[in-house]
């Protein structure tokens, strides 16, 4: 092959300012060095240009063996430099990245190679590569080149190296062609990675619109998916299409071990809203017609075993509900040690969990009254918040969900588990509270008796079995008589009556003749959620127990709960009523307003001496006046007449009597007087006025006797 400069034909400047060695560096040293070599005597190495201003030019071939040589060597093709190794460790790191076909390419390259080492011993390497490429099929010189591949790596290394190197590691290829235009790659992406979660699809075309609007360069649609797959992380574009609950899912969840725990050591409880209609009755003797409501159950479930311990059933989530179950729970089975509470507002109530440090809910005062759970000396932990894994018992409920919910006794009730999820004859029927509780309580029955549990605790048992076993063995807390006024009874701080000593509480009266030792203190009375009749339990502010007071007048509900559900009726009531008081204004004080403005003002009417001021005079011991100060003359004076109130004082209930019969007249737009307007404004702004309209709220007209 010969070697040919790119630039064959040189003029005197050009070769003056080329820099090539043995050459002048002016062009008229040039012209001198070609006359005395005579250049222009060879014809077929100088020729006359055929351009515009003529001259001469010379072929490479006349110069001086030097500066051909530097040509030459400036023509020849660059020779690329042999690709760094990669050390053992990058290499097998690159390795496990391969493909499983690529893996097995280098396998069959290594055993190939191990034959000709075989035959190497008797034959020769030469011999031998020729000998294994004619059985193979293989080219020799490919052979040879993969002898090259591991030339100096030890034999237990040779695989990575031997794995074709289109694979190994270098700069990112560019694509062949066009490439868009970034803009429209910026319109696409902003456009796919929105929280509304469009397709591809649609973003790309309506970016394609946009493009060609603008003339902007644009790829297939294809080619564009998969150029934002590799610029924008999968979890990129979860967070920002889907949000950071989906990429919280995106991460491994905690696994804990429940072989390190025992029996009642440590229990969880929750809420569950059953997908079920229940009719629930109305109380005996009220005017209320049933409720037909999806009920919530709270239970605690054991966490070691699964088995759910206790349960209580409600129309909504309470406290009250919550320390009945947990009430339960202690008296059939013990005190836990450990609790982990749901962070809703009925756990972190304080007759639950109030004076534990990492309560979060609520207003913290010096003066709260320890808690049930905190009074058992229970470690309370908190679960957190909208994440159901951090609760054992979210999987039992997703059991009750199946097996509770769509029992075929309830077809017709079951709700759906989602709004769009409705069945067909939804809202066709409703249970009846007792059949559902009776339903209820066969199921939780069965889930805890269920065999083939797989958990790591079970193998193949029930939840009971588990919980049996363990319990037989383990060390349990049991509560004491006084403990058990903890879990049977709610709690709250009040004050003892100043004079007499007595306890008023949801509208009952309570006293013992020990009581006028405790008048004014306050005390912390304790009472059964169920049964207010029954009395109260009375403790100082420091926990010690004072005494028992029973109930002297029984003009309050019997029920908490039931005077729950009554005060949530009556607040229905009261709203129905300002709706319907709204409903008849028709204009709206700015309208009124507008009105007036139209109408213009009035004309005005005389003005009229509205202040009245009392003459001194100067007077003698005999009454009469001064000669310097005259007497003014008497239609001058409006004499103020004296008034002497003989009203008999109104005791607080009668002056109540009297604003509410004011308030009825407003209502019913019966003559009312601005004086009796001004003074029921400023009566309803004292705490008396409070105070009997709390009353009267609870117990109406009664309060008057």
């Amino acid at each position: 092959m010969t070697l040919t400069p790119h630039q064959e034909w040189w003029t005197t400047t050009e070769l003056a300012a080329s820099g090539l060695p043995d050459l002048p560096d002016t062009r008229q040293g040039v012209d001198a060095l070609a006359e005395r070599q005579g250049w222009r005597a060879h014809p077929e190495h100088a020729r006359r240009r055929s351009c515009r201003g003529g001259g001469w030019e010379y072929n490479w071939r006349l110069l001086p063996a030097r500066a051909q040589r530097k040509l030459l060597t400036d023509a020849a093709p660059k020779r690329e430099a042999a690709p760094r190794r990669m050390d053992r460790d990058q290499a097998w790191a690159w390795y496990e990245g391969l493909p499983d076909a690529v893996k097995r390419k280098a396998a069959d390259r290594l055993a190939l190679l191990q034959k000709v080492e075989v035959l190497e011993a008797a034959l020769g390497r030469d011999l031998a590569v020729r000998q294994v490429a004619g059985v193979t099929g293989t080219g020799a010189r490919t052979i040879w080149g993969w002898f090259a591949l591991i030339e100096g790596v030890r034999a237990d290394d040779r695989l990575p190296y031997l794995a074709p190197r289109h694979r190994a590691e270098g700069p990112a290829r560019t694509p062949r062609g066009k490439d868009c235009d970034p803009e429209f790659f910026d319109l696409l992406k902003s456009d796919f990675l929105r929280s509304s979660n469009p397709s591809f699809s649609s973003c790309y075309r309506r970016q394609l619109r946009v493009a060609l609007q603008r003339g902007l360069a644009v790829l297939p649609e294809r080619t564009m998916r998969r150029r934002l797959d590799q610029t924008v992380s999968p979890v990129t574009q979860v967070l920002l299409r889907r949000g950071m609950d989906a990429v919280k899912r995106m991460y491994p969840t905690q696994v804990r071990d429940k072989t390190c725990l025992r029996a009642l050591e440590a229990v969880n409880a929750d809420y569950h809203k059953f997908d079920v209609f229940v009719r629930w009755p109305a109380e005996r003797g009220s005017s209320l017609p049933p409720v037909i409501c999806r009920p919530q159950m709270v239970a605690f479930q054991d966490v070691y075993s699964g088995r759910i311990l206790s349960w209580r059933l409600d129309q909504t989530a309470n406290s009250t509900t919550v320390l009945l179950a947990a009430g339960e729970m202690i008296e059939d089975w013990g005190i836990p040690e450990h609790v982990l509470l749901d962070n809703g507002r009925e756990f972190a109530a304080k007759a639950v969990t109030g004076g534990s440090a990492n309560r979060y809910r609520f207003k913290v005062t010096e003066e709260d009254i320890p808690g049930l759970f905190t009074s058992l000396g229970c470690e309370i932990h908190w679960a957190t918040p909208y994440s159901g894994q951090s609760k054992p018992i979210e999987r039992a409920f997703r059991d009750m969900c199946d097996t509770i919910a769509k029992d075929p006794r309830f077809d017709g009730a079951w709700t759906g588990n989602r709004p769009e999820a409705k069945p067909e004859d939804y809202g066709s029927r409703a249970i009846d509270l007792e059949e559902f509780l009776r339903v209820l309580a066969e199921g939780i029955e069965e889930h805890n008796t269920r065999v083939g549990r797989r958990s790591e605790v079970a193998y193949g048992r029930s939840f009971a079995e588990v919980f049996d076993e363990s319990y037989a063995v383990a060390p349990i807390r049991k509560a004491t008589e006084a403990q058990r006024r903890l879990w049977l009874m709610g709690a709250k701080g009040v004050r003892a009556h100043s004079r007499t000593g007595e306890i008023s509480f949801q509208g009952n009266r309570y006293w013992s003749d020990w009581m006028q030792g405790i008048t004014g203190a306050p005390v912390v009375i304790r009472f059964d959620p169920a049964d207010l009749w029954a009395g109260l339990h009375v403790y100082a502010h420091d926990g010690s127990y004072l005494g028992e007071a029973g109930v002297l007048d029984r003009a309050g509900f019997f029920d908490m709960e039931e005077a729950r559900l009554l005060a949530r009726a009556r607040r229905q009531w009261m709203k129905a009523e300002r709706e319907a008081a709204l409903a008849q204004r028709r204009f709206t004080a700015a309208e009124l307003g507008r009105m007036l403005d139209e109408v213009g003002p009035s004309e005005p009417a005389p003005p009229e001496a509205r202040v009245v001021q009392m003459v001194p005079r100067k007077a003698t011991k005999g009454g009469t006046p001064l000669p310097d100060q005259p007497a003014r003359p008497a239609d001058n004076v409006t004499r103020l007449p004296q008034r002497i109130d003989t009203t008999p004082e109104e005791s607080p209930r009668e002056r109540f009597r009297r604003a509410l019969e004011i308030e009825r007249a407003i209502e019913a737009g019966g003559p009312v007087t601005a004086d009796q307007r001004r003074w029921l404004e400023g009566y309803q702004t004292t705490s008396q006025y409070r105070t009997e309209r709390a009353l009267w709220d609870d117990h109406g007209d009664a309060i008057f006797g």
